[in-house]
């Protein structure tokens, strides 16, 4: 059977398990939102931890006389546990409560005051006046979310696009001196070098990852200080400074106070703004993984200018059969991402007056996006990207079969002559050589004289 101690808050007492570190506001919220399987994900208590430490920190040195050495001790202690990962069935808590993330925010109040108590060796920390001393929930979570957020665009998104990046930086160097047709609105094209197409993939990435950069300077600005209502009533003159200068101390990134709280607890444009260039980057990688796809298609009756890795079996009727699996992945990665990204922005508009009330699908679908983009990202990089092979006959093929090549004579005879040199060899089924010279625009000298297809990129 299971055993339970009586824990209680200002509405009245509550039954905890009696091994669980949470407190009873922790206990009411699961109770009182027994909805889906989403939990609050762990960079968000991550972020948390670090807050919590800091700004006991910041308490230490602005109010000794109730932040004393031996409590700020315990609560660092208990906060580094957390950071080590060391308890983490002590956040249960859905991401469908409370819309401010109250209760995320009293779940780790109240598990560093319980593991701070069993440090110490006695009942030295309450959650609130202790742990959750010069704060509020309403500064606390929005806080956590731009830490949460600025750490894994920094520490997992940048080092994956980076990653691709480098492969294809490769496969152009590689590819170097490949010439195929081009195509555009799914038809023949004129050419193109297979190193530029590549480049066009690369420099999709590179401006993503431009994207991502500048939205990191809107998520440094931390809400901490702010407290309730932006006023930063019950916190002490310089508290939010010196919490982003011990935040910016343990992670490297450079946290600074919002200047303007008000703006900091009910406006989340910030993160619009970064999910914004998250949805670039989940469409550039949709439209990559497209091209991909397209130009390995076959491996007889498509295009086939190009292979991949064959990873697994593709047909459970069909043998033999390998599908493009990590470029779909991908773009139900992708589809995904953009999904989140209507959430986010929905989220972002709602809540009235001094706070945002949609705090935790905001957290939840800006993780997931990037956490989502990160691993696909590099997945699809070693299991795909990376094995890309030029088909080199079949592009030779394809290149000297294109009527657009016609458009090579457009100096020599003009656009409507090379259109009809263009429709005649397509329903004649002629050489562009042949249907010019029959038309008696150029000899056949003149045409090979003309005529260079490789020289066209």
């Amino acid at each position: 059977m299971n055993e339970y101690r009586t824990e209680h808050d200002s509405m009245g007492e509550v039954q905890v398990p009696a091994e669980r570190l949470w407190g009873a506001q922790t206990q009411r919220s699961l109770e009182n939102f027994p909805i889906g399987s989403e939990k609050m994900p762990w960079e968000i208590i991550r972020a948390f931890a670090l807050l919590k430490k800091a700004a006991a920190e910041s308490n230490r040195a602005l109010v000794p006389e109730r932040m004393t050495d031996e409590k700020c001790d315990a609560v660092t202690a208990a906060c580094d546990e957390i950071l080590r990962h060391e308890m983490p069935d002590e956040f249960p808590l859905s991401v469908w409560q409370t819309g401010s993330g109250t209760q995320t925010n009293m779940n780790l109040n109240e598990v560093i005051a319980r593991r701070g108590n069993r440090i110490a060796g006695r009942a030295l920390l309450h959650e609130n006046d202790d742990v959750n001393m010069s704060q509020s929930s309403n500064d606390t979570f929005p806080t956590a979310l731009h830490i949460a957020a600025s750490l894994i665009i920094r520490e997992r998104l940048l080092p994956a696009v980076d990653t691709l990046i480098a492969t294809l930086s490769r496969l152009e160097r590689e590819n170097a001196g490949i010439v195929k047709s081009g195509r555009t609105h799914l038809q023949d094209a004129v050419p193109i070098a297979f190193s530029q197409e590549i480049a066009g993939w690369r420099g999709m990435l590179e401006v993503s990852r431009g994207q991502l950069l500048s939205s990191l300077d809107g998520l440094y600005r931390l809400a901490i200080g702010g407290t309730a209502v932006g006023t930063g009533l019950n916190a002490p003159k310089g508290f939010g400074e010196m919490v982003a200068e011990r935040l910016s101390r343990y992670t490297g990134a450079p946290f600074r106070s919002a200047e303007n709280k008000f703006h900091a607890l009910s406006s989340r444009d910030e993160l619009v703004f970064a999910h914004g260039a998250l949805k670039a980057l989940a469409a550039d990688m949709m439209k990559m993984a497209n091209d991909i796809r397209w130009l390995s298609s076959g491996p007889r009756c498509g295009l086939g200018e190009i292979t991949i890795p064959e990873n697994e079996p593709g047909s459970s009727i069909m043998p033999g059969k390998v599908n493009p699996t990590q470029c779909e992945s991908v773009t139900m990665v992708a589809v995904q991402v953009i999904g989140n990204d209507t959430a986010v922005a929905m989220a972002a508009s709602q809540g009235n007056f001094q706070l945002n009330v949609f705090l935790p699908v905001i957290a939840y679908n800006f993780v997931q996006s990037c956490t989502l983009l990160s691993d696909s990202i590099l997945s699809f990089d070693k299991r795909c990207v990376s094995g890309i092979r030029a088909n080199r006959e079949k592009m030779h093929e394809n290149l000297h079969r294109s009527l657009m090549l016609v458009t090579a004579l457009n100096p020599y005879i003009g656009y409507e002559n090379a259109a009809r040199v263009a429709k005649k060899a397509y329903q004649e089924n002629l050489s562009l050589s042949e249907a010019c010279v029959q038309l008696g625009y150029l000899t056949a000298e003149e045409f090979d004289a003309y005529f260079h297809p490789e020289e066209l990129i």
